[in-house]
């Protein structure tokens, strides 16, 4: 059963629903979900789910904090959307290492367009796994990304044809590291090929890869793609590694997937060199050492694509007297 929800400030128990609902449509490594939600007189507190976390994929739960980063980017933009301000106060209590975040709807303001055109794009954002059509994305669309980047405290470097040919080495080198690890095939297969009825993981018959963007023929659990397309490829960065770092990171992530899907762009992420750390360190030499790597995205035309399932409210929402507030 779900736990009752309330009014919170200025949103009604209805908004309260509809901003959880909006939260809960942000991506996440392997369709994890790893988030819950708890409503409160003081606000609505963003938690991790660590019975959710990757132990071999994501061992320093870093992909955990951008999904959960992501979550709360949706989840302030769609609050944002309804006329109040979403005053968000990051890793709030040092005793409770999962709660990421207090987010509090009490004060008005009046809606940016801006953001109101992005949480219209919530619904219709989804990760695309297949292949790309060739296509260019407009210089202006370009610095829209960038902007969606830094308003979040990020930053989106583009490669250059060099960078992007080296990007593909370390692509094959993060996967043939993975797929030669027993370990990280186990824990794969546990999050892919699910029942058709799944609410979360990838269900049965869909793409299961994170990216198709490896040339050449990889068999399980990658799909080798012969990929003629030229997509834009960006990089999501922060300037430190810590944990508040990577929650901002989640964030940028998302409004830049918003702006992208608000401007006609699909997107896809390439996770296999920010996987594996040693070649993430060469990640990050590749773009001058300055900036630690978050997320490798994909962007540009995909065919249509079956999107991946989400858990109800019932499942992502803790009850009130669980945590202390």
């Amino acid at each position: 059963m779900t736990p009752p929800i309330t009014s919170i400030g200025l949103l009604d128990p209805d908004q309260v629903k509809s901003v959880l609902g909006a939260a809960v449509l942000a991506p996440s490594t392997r369709n994890t979900q790893p988030w819950r939600f708890r409503c409160t007189t003081a606000g609505i507190e963003l938690h991790a789910d660590p019975d959710r976390a990757l132990p071999v994929a994501d061992a320093d739960q870093r992909e955990l904090l951008l999904s959960c980063g992501a979550a709360l980017f949706n989840l302030r933009t769609a609050i944002h959307a309804l006329g109040a301000h979403p005053a968000t106060t990051l890793l709030p209590r040092r005793d409770n290492p999962t709660l990421l975040a207090v987010v509090r709807p009490f004060a008005a303001r009046k809606p940016d367009r801006r953001l109101v055109r992005l949480a219209d794009a919530i619904p219709r954002r989804h990760t695309n796994r297949a292949p790309f059509e060739v296509a260019v994305i407009p210089d202006t669309v370009v610095a829209e990304l960038r902007h969606a980047a830094e308003a979040e405290q990020a930053w989106l470097p583009r490669l250059d044809a060099n960078q992007l040919n080296r990007l593909r080495d370390l692509v094959h080198k993060s996967h043939h590291a993975q797929v030669t690890d027993p370990a990280f095939l186990a824990e794969w297969r546990q999050w892919t090929a699910r029942p058709r009825d799944s609410r979360d993981g990838i269900p049965d018959g869909m793409p299961s890869d994170d990216s198709d963007w490896i040339s050449g023929d990889f068999g399980s659990p990658r799909r080798g793609l012969a990929d003629d397309s030229d997509p834009l490829v960006v990089v999501v960065g922060s300037f430190e590694d810590k944990q508040a770092d990577r929650i901002r990171a989640g964030q940028a992530m998302q409004r830049v997937l918003l702006t992208a899907t608000a401007a006609g762009f699909d997107a896809s992420f390439v996770s296999q060199p920010v996987e594996v750390p040693a070649v993430r360190a060469e990640l990050r030499t590749l773009l001058g050492g300055g900036l630690w790597p978050q997320v490798v995205l994909r962007l540009g035309h995909g065919t249509p694509a079956s999107w991946t399932p989400r858990r109800s409210l019932d499942d992502v929402l803790l009850e009130p007297d669980r945590l202390s507030a």
